[in-house]
């Protein structure tokens, strides 16, 4: 009897712990096959844009590099840049790589990887503009700015210092196009997205004055939600500063 009771227990305890070991295989195997939603905005180059039918840009080959360092999925989900945080917040991506300031503000409600650019805004007028030479000689001018960002925040808590109206656009060429046509004096963008547009193509603009901050941008995933996939961005930053892809990366778009 004994022995048969003995038996009996340890088939039970086989069982159990087999039945652990499945469970915690399907928990691994259900991590693994997570695929991570990265809200991108695509109208933002050389940081993200679309060729044909093909995303390309600093960020798109960033997210990508990281996530092939660190092991996990991702799918690219294109929106306004404004709208990429709320849809954080309702929980439609878990990652966000736009070109974004690191801000305080935005801390509130995400947390960012290490810093993986240095940017900082700068005043665009047209290329014939020869009156305006800094942010100072835009009294009683119309800016435009993109809705959202940094440079949209700057020109509206300085507007009543600096005596200017402000108008916004939904993505970067139509803030663009509306300066270039005269229909507003001057618009505020981040350095590299500008100097990198007039560089490809001639939109008629020009950069005036000193950089109006230091910028620095972050990969942002919903605060508190998921500090396993910050320290992989993270580490995933790290090795491919270390082992020189980032360089390459940032090289193909910007040159030196």
């Amino acid at each position: 009897m004994k022995k048969l009771g003995l038996l009996s227990m340890f088939l039970i305890l086989t069982i159990f712990i087999a039945a652990c070991g499945n469970n915690d295989t399907a928990g691994e195997k259900e991590k693994s096959d997570k695929v991570y939603k990265v809200g991108v905005d695509t109208t933002y180059p050389p940081f993200e844009f679309k060729e044909g039918n093909e995303y390309k840009g600093i960020d798109i080959e960033l997210i990508n590099a990281i996530a092939k360092d660190q092991d996990f999925k991702i799918e690219l989900s294109p929106m306004d840049f404004g709208g990429i945080i709320p849809a954080m917040q309702a929980n439609q991506l878990d990652v966000a790589i736009a070109g974004m300031s690191i801000t305080d503000e935005r801390k509130k409600v995400v947390d960012f990887s290490t810093p993986y650019f240095n940017a900082g805004l700068t005043v665009v007028v047209k290329k014939d503009n020869t009156t305006t030479k800094s942010v100072d000689d835009l009294k009683g001018k119309t800016v435009a700015v993109k809705k959202g960002t940094t440079g949209a925040k700057y020109a509206q808590d300085n507007s009543a210092k600096l005596g200017i109206k402000v108008v916004q656009f939904n993505d970067s060429p139509a803030m663009f196009q509306e300066v270039a046509n005269g229909n507003a004096d001057a618009l505020i963008e981040d350095y590299p997205v500008i100097s990198y547009a007039i560089a490809q193509k001639d939109l008629g603009l020009k950069t005036v004055g000193d950089r109006l901050n230091g910028d620095k941008y972050g990969i942002a995933v919903l605060k508190g939600q998921d500090k396993d996939l910050l320290e992989k961005i993270n580490k995933g930053l790290a090795n491919l500063k270390k082992d020189g892809t980032y360089d390459k990366i940032i090289k193909t778009y910007l040159g030196e």
